[in-house]
């Protein structure tokens, strides 16, 4: 007869000691976990929209951090010096300057001011040794109603304490000086008035202290027509300065 075999039993299972799997996590934020949970609670007793599309509970979102950071830089000369510029005066970029430089909004001007002293560094690490920064001044009507400078929160930021700034020279009105443009440009800011009334009224009102056989760099925070770069540039070369480098968080494209 044959034999009959006895249907093979598993071992009894032997618990594991390891532990069972857990469910997966909720992605997070993991580039700025801690400055956006501020945020959250910070919307929720002081409201906020982003400046740029209007999303609720960020002044800047996350959408629009990452076009600005998409944004290329600009490079430019300014009376014979290099410029280079964070972005270009435009768009996302002209409505945060403005958000910033007339409404105070410093909630806004991160993505500014980080690219902005990354440029600052990267100009001093190029430059001879021994090379001094200098802040081109706020005018006198834009910093009386600010309150603050910019250029010296782009400063701070690249780890540059105490820098200098040119020295504002008092010159006579109308429009600084008696030409032929002086009475047309009299009482009218700098957007209002012609090119050669906007050099008219900047040539020879800046000066530089202290730099005689120095190198410089110059900083500012937004670049247009470039009159006012070129007269920091002159108050340099005139002090017996050399300036290596030019940096603005924004500039026109020329």
């Amino acid at each position: 007869m044959p034999t009959l075999q006895k249907p093979t039993v598993p071992p009894p299972a032997v618990p594991s000691s390891a532990p069972s799997p857990r469910p997966p996590t909720p992605p997070r934020c993991a580039d700025r976990p801690w400055p956006d949970a501020a945020a959250t609670v910070l919307a929720l007793v002081l409201p906020v929209v982003c400046v740029g599309c209007g999303v609720a509970d960020r002044a800047l979102c996350r959408a629009c951090r990452s076009a600005l950071d998409a944004l290329p830089t600009r490079t430019r000369l300014v009376a014979g010096v290099r410029l280079d510029a964070a972005h270009e005066y435009d768009g996302l970029v002209r409505t945060l300057v403005l958000e910033w430089k007339l409404r105070g909004r410093v909630d806004v001007v991160r993505g500014l001011t980080r690219r902005t002293a990354d440029l600052v560094r990267s100009a001093l690490a190029a430059a001879p040794a021994g090379t001094v920064v200098l802040r081109v001044p706020p005018s006198p009507r834009g910093h009386r109603r600010r309150g603050f400078d910019p250029v010296v929160t782009v400063l701070r930021r690249a780890g540059v304490r105490r820098a200098r700034a040119l020295r504002r020279v008092p010159l006579p009105d109308p429009v600084r000086g008696d030409g032929p443009h002086a009475a047309g440009a009299a009482g009218r800011g700098q957007k209002e008035r012609t090119a050669i009334e906007r050099v008219a009224a900047t040539v020879g009102t800046l000066a530089a202290d202290g730099v005689d056989g120095q190198d410089v760099v110059l900083v500012d925070d937004v670049v247009t027509t470039g009159v006012t770069m070129a007269e920091a540039i002159r108050a340099v070369r005139a002090a017996g300065g050399r300036v290596v480098r030019c940096v603005a968080v924004a500039t026109v494209e020329v």
